[in-house]
């Protein structure tokens, strides 16, 4: 007689038990809202138990004070204000309290200044500031097909951080540098940047710091030699569009119609929003954090030695409009509403504790282009 069977068939049991009634599963309660016709699937699903932390992690604090615009200007009183020497006094110090309150509101101002000489550039954070000023100011002025008027401050991403919390880099993991583990192809890991998904890892490479086409598939049922994209590039796609999607706190019906994702004409204009802003995240890594490589310490760099970058949650934060649409821009429009000096310093002398002064230097830009050479009636986009 095998006596082991009773007891095996009893563990099975139990365990079975233990995780169906002892994990506390269930099916969250969740909210859905029609926007298209009965049957299509043109649904918005909410999870109702995350709607409330969401809200607590994405409140605007309200601005210390009014500042007076008249005065002296804040490049007459202090030495080596570069950026914003044309605001008044007033404005200027409540604009440095505010940057202190989004970004190091434990650290204080030393988190970017010698206490005892404000005007040095020794502390590299005041060198990344003074660029991540002028990156702002570029939102607020060449991106609004994204931004709209509501905008973007420094608390959009920092919220009382001096790191974003959603911020990537590179990483290959295991089994990439060698072979002798199996090569995975950034793939088969669980990735929190492809939605907790084995999706390629690192798709926001492709698609926010590179330019490559995001294409899924052909518009004609069989091949014609016009569409080279693969499934390798089917998948990357969609860990770009689960990225989104989880930034969000939305599915994909906000940006696309259940019949023809690939149609824009019929498709929601949250989708135009969408576009301009992808092409905007990969301007901000090209043009502004890239550059920045040099500026920054070993440890405030990726695993493989590049800088962090934004993505979609770097500024969502999990909700489709950043801080609920609430914008903290209209009361600091004299700092980052404009452009001031849009002049660069060449980062690649960079050398710690020396002063740079802003010059004109060669940057890379990604202006929203026109889609010419997209070859449109031949493939679908998903962005």
């Amino acid at each position: 007689m095998k006596l082991w069977i009773p007891f095996a068939t009893a563990a099975g049991v139990f365990v079975a038990a233990a995780i169906l009634f002892g994990a506390d599963w269930d099916m969250p309660p969740v909210d859905t809202e029609q926007i298209g016709y009965r049957g299509t699937g043109m649904v918005l699903v909410k999870d109702r138990e995350k709607q409330e932390d969401l809200r607590l992690a994405n409140l605007a604090p309200e601005p210390l004070y009014e500042a007076d615009p008249e005065g002296d200007r804040a490049g007459d009183v202090y030495e080596n204000v570069q950026v914003l020497g044309g605001l008044s006094d007033d404005q200027f110090n409540l604009f440095m309290a505010s940057i202190t309150q989004w970004v190091s509101p434990e650290q204080g101002c030393t988190y970017c200044h010698n206490e005892e000489n404000l005007a040095s550039d020794e502390v590299y954070t005041k060198v990344v500031a003074r660029r991540m000023i002028q990156m702002t100011q570029a939102i607020n002025q060449d991106w609004q097909p994204h931004v709209a008027q509501t905008g973007v401050t420094c608390y959009t991403c920092h919220q009382g951080q001096p790191v974003p919390a959603n911020v990537w880099s590179r990483d290959l993991g295991p089994g990439e540098k060698g072979r002798a583990l199996g090569w995975r192809d950034g793939q088969n890991v669980v990735s929190e940047l492809a939605g907790v998904t084995s999706l390629p890892s690192n798709a926001l490479e492709s698609y926010l710091l590179e330019d490559k086409q995001i294409r899924v598939h052909s518009l004609t049922a069989l091949p014609t030699g016009e569409n080279t994209a693969t499934t390798k590039e089917t998948e990357s796609t969609w860990a770009l569009m689960m990225h989104m999607s989880e930034s969000l706190g939305a599915n994909c019906m906000t940006c696309h119609n259940s019949r023809a994702f690939n149609d824009w004409d019929q498709s929601p204009p949250q989708r135009v929003t969408a576009w301009h802003g992808i092409r905007m995240a990969r301007d901000i890594n090209q043009t502004y954090m890239t550059g920045l490589a040099p500026v920054f310490p070993d440890n405030r760099k990726g695993p493989e030695g590049d800088v962090l970058k934004v993505s979609c949650a770097t500024c969502h934060n999990g909700v489709q409009k950043p801080l609920y649409g609430v914008s903290m821009l209209k009361d600091y429009l004299d700092s980052l509403g404009v452009k001031s000096n849009t002049d660069v310093p060449d980062y690649t002398t960079y050398t710690p504790g020396e002063t740079q002064i802003m010059g004109p230097a060669k940057t890379t830009s990604l202006a929203p282009v026109s889609g010419e050479g997209d070859g449109g009636k031949a493939l679908a986009s998903a962005d």
